[in-house]
């Protein structure tokens, strides 16, 4: 029997005086001289609560990135009413010119936001401006996730950061630890989290619409940028108003390449995810909400395999699949279940010269035939496979489809559980936990902290393929593999450290 469905269920602070450029009341060097080590390791802010708890009516805001997918962070927190106060980017814009439409997303920001502050360190963003800033995005390249929002949070600032919510497993626990304890409202960017026929799908798989799960299945098309490389591009000189030392950040030292800033960092281990870490926290999103216990909401695998193509020292595979075991769920059979991702074209390969991907073929990973069961692959982007059907689903469409059997005349049918975003908005649900007409937003980093750590730990076992790794979530190590750690919890460089 397939059904066809649809989502069926729907339900100003006093004017800030805001300078219309960076003051700089303190120069660079004498900043880092004043606040240097303690700021740069995390401790040079503490909580302060009443910046969180303020009742606020017109937030105020201040981007960490504002290129690319930092331009769109700003303007839906605009459109969610915020106000934009301060700017954030390794790329000053004002000081050279550039075709690269990303560097023009840099610069089409600052002049939207004319009268924001612009700063090229988010710390002394955050030391100068204070509490003229309410809460920030963070849209940084993952190697500055955690940075950025650790400090943000500390300063009593509320967080929208963009997914994966950090570049490292450590980094993950430690954010929705971060959460617990100064109660700012978090929100990871995997926007269709806010979406209603995603909530509805969560209802119906924990209300056994399917029968209990035993394997999930998620893949995708990416990379579509440069990755598998053997070593890095030639150095080039660095732009005039581009600071590279900021750029790195606590990453180690690469020279300066337009390969790799300001978008194919995702490639490298040391600064992106690849294609596991860029779409895993979109399209496994489902499917690992549904399974997670609606009380604790930590679910962790037990263990996880990666079988890949053309990984380096340098760089993520072209394609992978990848599958995690989870031996428990109160939604999955008594013997657990095993979630499987698919990602990259299958015959693709490096190109030095030109510095990109070549593929042969539009095919990309994904299940075999008897898993789609006469589904499109393009169509959708998981399928969560239950003891009585399967259901399909694809986070950009409103319909979504069952394979079930017989037994699905006797089910029942449950009301909303979950609560509908406003406007289905992810942004706008952010807004409204920090005006407190909702305790959190569904995608905060309590719930992103747990995900983005299963995904990472996927990151890992691309780096030792075709090994099975043994997982113990808490003392989040790899059982009888202590050499891994140093990918656990990275080594940042100086004036970064811990």
């Amino acid at each position: 029997m397939n059904i066809k469905a649809s989502n069926i269920d729907k339900q100003d602070l006093k004017n800030r005086e805001t300078p219309s450029s960076n003051a700089e009341k303190v120069t660079r060097r004498a900043f880092h001289q004043k606040v240097g080590g303690a700021i740069g390791a995390l401790s040079g802010f503490y909580f302060l609560p009443a910046l969180a708890e303020k009742k606020l009516e017109k937030p105020t805001v201040a981007g960490i990135g504002i290129g690319g997918k930092g331009a769109s962070d700003l303007a839906g927190a605009k459109n969610a009413g915020f106000e934009v106060v301060a700017l954030v980017d390794t790329f000053d814009t004002t000081k050279f010119a550039s075709d690269d439409r990303r560097v023009q997303r840099i610069d089409n920001s600052r002049k939207l936001y004319q009268n924001a502050s612009f700063y090229l360190d988010y710390r002394e963003m955050l030391h100068e401006m204070g509490d003229k800033v309410d809460a920030v995005t963070v849209s940084t390249p993952d190697h500055h996730h955690y940075h950025a929002s650790a400090l943000a949070m500390q300063a009593g600032k509320h967080v929208y950061c963009q997914k994966p919510l950090t570049h490292g497993i450590w980094e993950a626990r430690s954010l929705a630890d971060l959460t617990q304890k100064t109660g700012v409202k978090t929100q990871m960017g995997n926007q269709a989290h806010a979406k209603d026929h995603m909530r509805r799908c969560v209802e119906l798989i924990r209300a056994g619409v399917i029968g209990k799960v035993r394997e999930i299945h998620a893949w995708t098309n990416r990379p579509i940028w440069p990755q598998g490389f053997a070593s890095p591009p030639k150095a080039e000189k660095i732009p005039a108003g581009v600071d590279w030392e900021q750029w790195i950040g606590p990453a180690q030292w690469v020279d300066y390449s337009p390969k790799i800033a300001p978008f194919a960092w995702r490639g490298w281990w040391e600064f992106g995810t690849g294609a596991l870490g860029d779409m895993a926290c979109h399209i496994m999103d489902m499917g690992y909400w549904a399974m997670q216990p609606e009380t604790g909401r930590y679910l962790a695998p037990t263990s996880v395999v990666a079988k890949q193509q053309g990984a380096t020292d340098f760089s993520p595979p072209i394609n992978s699949i990848i599958t995690w075991n989870f031996d428990e769920s109160p939604y999955a059979t008594s013997e657990g279940f095993k979630f499987h991702w698919y990602d990259g074209y299958v015959n693709a390969k490096f190109d030095r010269e030109s510095w990109q991907l070549k593929k042969e073929s539009d095919e990309y990973n994904h299940p075999n035939s008897e898993i789609l069961d006469g589904m499109s692959f393009k169509d959708f982007g998981s399928v969560i496979i239950g003891e009585e059907g399967k259901l399909f689903f694809n986070r950009s469409k409103k319909k979504w489809v069952l394979k079930t059997s017989n037994k699905i005349d006797e089910f029942q049918w449950p009301d909303p559980s979950i609560a509908r975003a406003r406007e289905e908005d992810s942004y706008k649900e952010w807004s409204d936990a920090i005006e407190g007409k909702i305790e959190q937003s569904e995608s905060n980093f309590n719930l992103a902290g747990p995900m983005t750590e299963t995904i990472l730990l996927g990151v890992l076992a691309q780096r030792q393929p075709n090994e099975k790794l043994s997982w113990d979530p808490q003392a989040l190590e790899v059982r009888d593999r202590p050499e891994l750690s140093k990918w656990i919890r990275r080594e940042y460089r100086d004036g970064w450290t811990l």
